[in-house]
């Protein structure tokens, strides 16, 4: 089955149901989510809103191949990862360098709050051999450290701002 070849089948009453044929199409949740790149990261690299990346995120959902090709960048996984192949799981080194990334990220906040200099100094070995197995991790940044994590019921700090009524008598002149 093609990745185009999956398509919503409908009954007589016209409820929706997955053929059993169905088979899961890519998985870009999961290596997203193995990334540890957030949904708004992916938004507003792809230019969308977050709702849309969770409409392309849904395994039986058909996408274009170019709109896999813009994920596979912001992932930085070949495109081949995205897509499912049968009864497959996560490559061991798309895995591997997840871990990686995730232990790097971790190091990298550990060199940021270092209070005394030992622990500077083993922080700063751990990220030099980590940049040692794995060249790439060069750029990556620590956690963020700052903040909590909204959910999606939680509005942002732009919820809590005011406008001025005179932008919108401008527009209705």
């Amino acid at each position: 089955m093609s990745i185009v070849e999956y398509s919503v089948n409908t009954d007589v009453s016209g409820e929706s149901f997955v053929p059993e044929n169905h088979r899961v199409l890519h998985r870009l949740a999961t290596v997203r989510r193995a990334q540890g790149i957030s949904r708004a990261a992916v938004a507003r690299h792809l230019n969308v809103d977050v709702e849309e990346i969770r409409r392309q995120e849904e395994e039986n959902n058909d996408l274009p191949i170019w709109v896999l090709y813009e994920w596979q960048k912001i992932l930085e996984v070949p495109v081949a990862e995205l897509l499912v192949e049968a009864e497959d799981s996560l490559s061991q080194p798309l895995v591997q360098r997840a871990q990686l990334v995730r232990l790097m990220k971790t190091a990298l906040a550990l060199l940021e709050y270092a209070d005394n200099k030992a622990t500077l100094t083993m922080a700063q070995a751990l990220v030099d051999q980590l940049v040692e197995v794995m060249p790439e991790l060069q750029g990556i940044a620590a956690w963020k450290a700052v903040g909590k994590r909204r959910t999606l019921d939680d509005l942002g700090i732009a919820a809590t701002r005011t406008m001025s009524k005179d932008i919108f008598i401008d527009f209705m002149d």
